[in-house]
């Protein structure tokens, strides 16, 4: 997915033109998976500091070069069903990132109340077909994803991002006034000896913050008629992989796995008994399944999670629970 996420970004820049923000532990493998990617512009993270410092750290590394330059956030674990599709709507959207102070996030049309992605909530129409912008919402309960639903002008929050350099590094000095002066000094110590070290040093003092909650909220709040921030709606066959019901919607909608009743198994051996829509992994065992519907199941080598696939985002709680009671080795 990792490769992938490069090569259907090719027409438009090639792999010279990308940076990896990663950690230690992967960026070996990263290096090896993308050989066209420069290996100084895999950059490895001293400590985890989600989004907001990654996507501010490639802003003033950029922007030392070329200010002007769009940058687009792509995550890796996106599918993308229709690519010359996508790729029209990232060139609108890069013309549109580059016409002066403006923000642009890919929005897809929501199918289900789902309370494991951020919302857009959109208003009157802008330029290259976008909509402007009214307020984002993190992970809304469900009574409230279902509203949002219904209401018919929200869109799900894909976590793909356009915007120039010098657009993205203000915005991380207007919100992020502590954490900026640190990335602005990692980034001018890049490409010298000291680089290693300053980034050791200063990366874990930055803001601990997604992009969404630092960057995106706040300018959103401007109004929408002055942010500047416009949501492009985006289809093209998008599926994040980020929870089980998403693997789950993923495997049936492609016919890669799955029964007439809609059960995935990836199993040792599966038998089913007045038992429908089901995601169950278990590659060792058989697993019978007898008078259950839209279940998940995973068992691992020390662990069994079962819930149901309405709920399989709420998973981050148990791993948080699971960490703030020291349980860190089934993490």
């Amino acid at each position: 997915m990792l490769q992938q996420t490069v090569e259907r970004l090719n027409p438009i820049a090639g792999s010279e033109k990308v940076w990896v923000i990663t950690n230690e532990l992967l960026a070996a493998e990263i290096e090896a998976q993308l050989p066209g990617v420069p290996r100084g512009q895999i950059v490895e993270e001293p400590v985890a500091r989600n989004t907001a410092p990654a996507c501010g750290l490639a802003a003033f590394l950029v922007e030392k070069e070329n200010p002007d330059a769009v940058i687009g956030i792509f995550p890796s674990d996106h599918i993308i069903g229709d690519e010359p599709r996508f790729l029209k709507i990232i060139e609108r959207g890069i013309t549109l990132a580059a016409s002066g102070d403006v923000m642009v996030v890919l929005g897809i049309e929501p199918t289900r109340a789902e309370t494991g992605y951020g919302y857009i909530e959109t208003g009157d129409d802008g330029p290259k077909d976008g909509l402007h912008v009214r307020r984002f919402t993190e992970k809304p309960s469900r009574n409230r994803a279902e509203e949002f639903l219904a209401a018919g002008n929200y869109f799900w929050n894909s976590g793909m991002f356009l915007w120039s350099a010098r657009t993205l590094a203000n915005a991380v000095r207007e919100h992020l006034p502590e954490t900026a002066p640190l990335l602005e000094e990692i980034a001018a110590a890049f490409g010298t000896d000291q680089f290693e070290e300053v980034f050791a040093r200063l990366y874990p003092k930055c803001e601990n913050i997604s992009v969404d909650y630092a960057i995106l909220e706040p300018r959103s709040a401007k109004g929408e008629h002055h942010s500047r921030l416009y949501c492009l709606p985006a289809e093209f066959g998008w599926n994040d992989l980020g929870s089980w019901e998403s693997l789950y919607e993923y495997q049936v909608e492609t016919r890669l796995r799955g029964d007439e009743d809609g059960n995935v198994a990836e199993t040792a051996g599966v038998m089913t008994l007045d038992a429908n829509d089901n995601y169950i992994f278990s590659p060792k065992k058989f697993v019978a399944l007898v008078g259950v519907h839209d279940l998940v199941v995973v068992e691992t080598e020390d662990a069994l999670l079962i819930a149901h696939r309405k709920h399989s985002q709420d998973v981050g709680k148990i791993v948080k629970e699971l960490a703030s009671t020291g349980r860190t080795d089934l993490i």
